[in-house]
């Protein structure tokens, strides 16, 4: 399957919770079709703020979010998701409660009118994560993470989004499913998608990634594609820390 995804771009965003207090200080960012592009920085840096922006669930204050030429700035996240932008979001997001196969349908609620064309969309989740079928129908909660979060990923599949942003994917999991993840993220990558990811795990993160950026202080600090990163990754933590 070969996805036709649009360019992420991202021009002098001003954005924050309060009103003049922005975390986000003029960011700028592309991010291409077939490409992982990961966000770095310290705690505070604004990476998952970045994220709220670019889906909709934050509006900036100023600056632009275009996908392609289309700007996507000002629209509320329902229509982010018209636009094909999905997000993956931090920890744990599934609905305990419901079954595995109720929280993937969740995934596809814009197109709960059309429900032969959710069934399809949700039985090709099932197929290409075929350990899911056995579990259909066991309360969500009653998982481990490991397969939580391939619920959360099928769910995040289940509409065909052709931009994806995802936040600390490997938070909580053991290093043997993180890995998997990552493995998954870089098949989603191999797809055609655009992928936005931000991760604690800076190792595992410029593992995968095409293009890296890291913000500090809500600003762009420096940039460059994986080779320039994969040197001391000690002292640039260190550097976040102060240490």
């Amino acid at each position: 399957m070969t996805i036709s995804a649009p360019r992420l771009q991202v021009t002098n965003v001003v954005a924050g919770y309060i009103p003049g207090h922005p975390i986000l200080r003029g960011v700028n960012l592309k991010a291409e079709p077939g490409r992982i592009t990961v966000i770095l920085g310290p705690n505070g840096a604004g990476k998952s703020t970045l994220l709220k922006v670019i889906s909709g669930f934050l509006p900036p204050e100023s600056g632009t979010v275009h996908l392609a030429d289309s700007d996507v700035s000002a629209l509320p996240p329902h229509r982010h998701i018209e636009h094909g932008i999905a997000v993956l979001p931090q920890g744990r997001s599934v609905f305990p409660e419901l079954s595995v196969i109720e929280n993937i349908e969740l995934g596809g609620w814009t197109m709960r009118s059309d429900r032969k064309r959710l069934r399809e969309a949700v039985e090709a989740m099932l197929v290409r994560y075929p350990h899911l079928r056995p579990l259909r129908d066991r309360a969500a909660g009653s998982l481990s993470g490991g397969q939580q979060r391939a619920v959360e990923i099928a769910r995040l599949l289940v509409p065909n989004p052709s931009v994806l942003l995802i936040d600390e994917p490997s938070v909580g999991l053991s290093p043997i499913v993180a890995h998997q993840v990552y493995q998954e993220l870089v098949s989603l990558k191999d797809e055609g998608r655009t992928i936005l990811l931000v991760d604690q795990d800076v190792r595992a993160a410029i593992g995968v990634a095409d293009y890296v950026y890291v913000l500090n202080s809500g600003k762009n600090d420096v940039e460059g594609d994986r080779t320039a990163f994969e040197g001391d990754l000690g002292a640039m933590v260190r550097g976040w820390l102060g240490v």
